[in-house]
């Protein structure tokens, strides 16, 4: 890995997998690979103090990084497998994708604003991690690289995009956070059938909304 991860930056991050178990993540993969994710690399120098604290900082372009806590609590309801295909809408900072990189799973990301899928896709690889970027409109998904075994969406979405249920493999699980612009319901989508979806609910968050429609070139 490239850029500058010393000593002090993994005791940091130890010191962030324990505020997490006491919040009560007790998944011990996704807390492993938070463990490993230089998140210091992830934000602007003047963030650096603030890059192992429990909490969400703006990167740009009227983005995020998601506060460890979401990522691991959306990454836990995903209940990833080793090299399972997962598609996640809304690199970001790409934060969240290298995490599932680190789980394992070959991952699908994309991204809708310019300026942050120009900026990750030379990043993430630069610092050990290869996910595959796409630019274009989360909200339908990949369908020429569908199905899905999992899907993450990292925005608040005010619907289920249909295009990302039917792009979900049989079995496969989508985790989406769904209502209006100030507060969400964490979903957890699980497809039984060509037909038919099993919701689960899983408490409130508060997400930047999931746009849909033209992209910001």
């Amino acid at each position: 890995m490239t850029g500058n991860d010393d000593m002090r930056h993994q005791g940091m991050r130890k010191k962030l997998v324990d505020a997490l178990k006491i919040k009560g993540i007790k998944d011990e993969k996704v807390l492993a690979a938070i463990g490993k994710v230089p998140r210091h690399l992830f934000m602007d120098s003047s963030f650096l103090n603030f890059a192992y604290k429990d909490q969400a900082f703006p990167i740009g372009a009227g983005q995020t990084i998601s506060q460890p806590y979401t990522v691991a609590f959306q990454t836990h309801l995903l209940q990833v497998q080793e090299n399972e295909k997962v598609l996640e809408v809304g690199t970001g900072s790409g934060y969240q994708a290298a995490v599932l990189v680190e789980l394992g799973a070959r991952v699908f990301t994309i991204e809708r604003q310019k300026e942050l899928f120009q900026k990750v896709q030379y990043f993430l690889p630069e610092i050990g991690y290869q996910p595959a970027f796409f630019f274009g409109d989360g909200y339908e998904g990949l369908p020429n690289f569908a199905p899905f075994d999992k899907i993450l969406v990292t925005a608040g979405a005010s619907d289920v995009p249909p295009a990302l249920k039917e792009q979900l493999k049989i079995g496969g699980r989508m985790v989406i956070p769904v209502g209006n612009e100030t507060r969400q319901e964490m979903m957890v989508i699980v497809r039984i059938s060509d037909e038919e979806f099993k919701t689960e609910k899983h408490g409130g968050f508060v997400f930047v909304p999931l746009l849909k429609g033209k992209v910001n070139h």
